[in-house]
């Protein structure tokens, strides 16, 4: 999963769930190489009816090759703790090594967040259009290095059938790093999974 640079990512559709799941699709087959899960503590999903879920803590996790029940080796997660202003966004590794983390952007219009490895060195800021959903993911020189839309003309467009569907391309210039790579994606799907859903 985390070798391409295109990502296509389909959320499952589902009324009065508690927890969100996303397809990972490689865009050139239609194959579905990964999964992207939430996991959500049982105290939490009831806190969910009364609190807003942005507020309260989360983990994504990455599943390489998901079985037919979702089941398979998690390549990477995403974590919360509480939020009550701009918390930071950890992004793990398989073993549970942090390899990074997220901060939201303090005044941006469009919104925004800052990718840091875990020196704590700035590598990254996603910004765009959370109304239009169209992203940039830029380096610390603001040169384009990705990018997350729901606008794609590629091989696999039939797969937008849904408004919860979008793509997440990596340049090529992004790729010498494997974990660069793997904050990357993280970050893509972090823009609906973490800071836009409600």
């Amino acid at each position: 999963m985390l070798t391409l640079n295109e990502y296509v990512v389909k959320e499952h559709v589902g009324l009065f769930k508690m927890s969100d799941a996303y397809d990972i699709i490689d865009p050139g087959t239609g194959a579905k190489v990964g999964l992207a899960q939430e996991r959500v503590p049982g105290l939490v999903q009831v806190l969910r009816f009364l609190v807003n879920k942005q507020l309260l803590p989360t983990k994504v996790v990455f599943i390489d090759k998901p079985d037919d029940q979702g089941q398979g080796k998690v390549v990477l997660s995403i974590k919360r703790g509480f939020s009550f202003l701009f918390p930071k966004i950890h992004i793990l590794a398989n073993d549970e090594t942090p390899i990074g983390y997220f901060k939201k952007k303090l005044f941006s219009l469009g919104g925004a967040f800052y990718i840091h490895d875990m020196e704590g060195a700035r590598i990254g800021m996603v910004k765009g259009d959370w109304k239009g959903w169209d992203f940039r993911i830029l380096d610390e020189s603001d040169k384009e290095i990705g990018t997350v839309s729901k606008q794609w003309a590629g091989l696999g467009k039939e797969l937008f059938t849904t408004a919860d569907t979008y793509v997440i391309s990596i340049s090529k210039d992004a790729q010498a790093s494997p974990g660069k790579k793997s904050l990357l994606l993280a970050a893509g799907i972090a823009i609906d999974t973490i800071f836009k859903e409600n």
